[in-house]
């Protein structure tokens, strides 16, 4: 499917300055479902981008906020390396868990009002992006969540104290969800992927799990943890709950002749 030119729009902030969110979108008049995409601790990298164009082409608007907007300027991307690592982190554990949901009710509310959007909504996130999809999905707007490897929901160690409430929100989980975990993800143990399916159960969710064979970020198309074979597969389950649950593309209107 072709692709309108990336694009972005600054959304105000609370803190007087903005929330920059990149839009991918297929070409053309025609009205998609939008899908949120959250980003790994290092915003909107190369890799970020070329998996939000590649849901794009599957025919969906992709909104990418920038979750750090509060405490880095607009477009700032950190490296895949240990300054940028650090730094991250830092701001992953600095962010209030109300700020992250604030900015999740601003992405939903902009793309449910985007003029390509149909108003349909999943989301979708990898790593710390990964979590904060799952908090997006409490909102009863978004009707999927696909979830690749998200880090903190097993510890609660989300945010400012370190101490969020994901797990215990999960009985207001209303989407349908899709879990991808790496067995060799010391990030989320055993025992971390244990109490999450636990607790899933617990609360009745309807929900998909995977777990595969690979590292942590293996879905990261740079870096020695890429996995291509299991790039192809992942979002492979995303893109088939995405099409059962989103549904497909509203026609433009076609002008009647005279």
């Amino acid at each position: 499917m072709i692709l309108h030119p990336a694009e972005h729009t600054d959304l105000p902030a609370p803190d007087g300055g903005v929330m920059r969110t990149h839009v991918f979108r297929p070409a053309g008049g025609d009205r998609f479902p939008g899908v949120i995409l959250y980003s790994e601790i290092y915003q909107v990298t190369d890799p970020i981008r070329r998996l939000a164009a590649f849901i794009a082409g599957h025919g969906y608007v992709v909104a990418v906020p920038e979750v750090y907007h509060e405490y880095e300027a607009p477009g700032t991307v950190l490296a895949y390396d240990p300054a940028g690592t650090d730094r991250g982190n830092a701001l992953k554990f600095a962010k209030p868990v109300a700020a992250f949901d604030a900015d999740a009710q601003r992405a939903i509310d902009f793309l449910t009002a985007h003029p390509a959007c149909s108003g349909r909504i999943g989301v979708a996130g990898v790593c710390l992006g990964g979590h904060l999809a799952y908090r997006a999905a409490l909102d009863p707007r978004v009707s999927a969540a696909a979830c690749f490897y998200p880090t903190d929901i097993h510890a609660g160690s989300l945010g400012e104290g370190r101490a969020d409430d994901s797990l215990a929100r999960m009985d207001q989980l209303a989407a349908e969800t899709l879990f991808i975990w790496g067995r060799q993800d010391p990030h989320v143990p055993f025992a971390g992927r244990e109490a999450i399916r636990a607790r899933l159960e617990q609360v009745g969710a309807r929900y998909e799990w995977h777990e595969v064979n690979a590292q942590h970020a293996f879905l990261r198309d740079e870096g020695p943890r890429y996995d291509p074979a299991l790039f192809v597969q992942a979002t492979g389950w995303m893109l088939a709950l995405f099409q059962r649950v989103l549904g497909g593309p509203v026609p433009a209107p076609v002008s009647a002749p005279f």
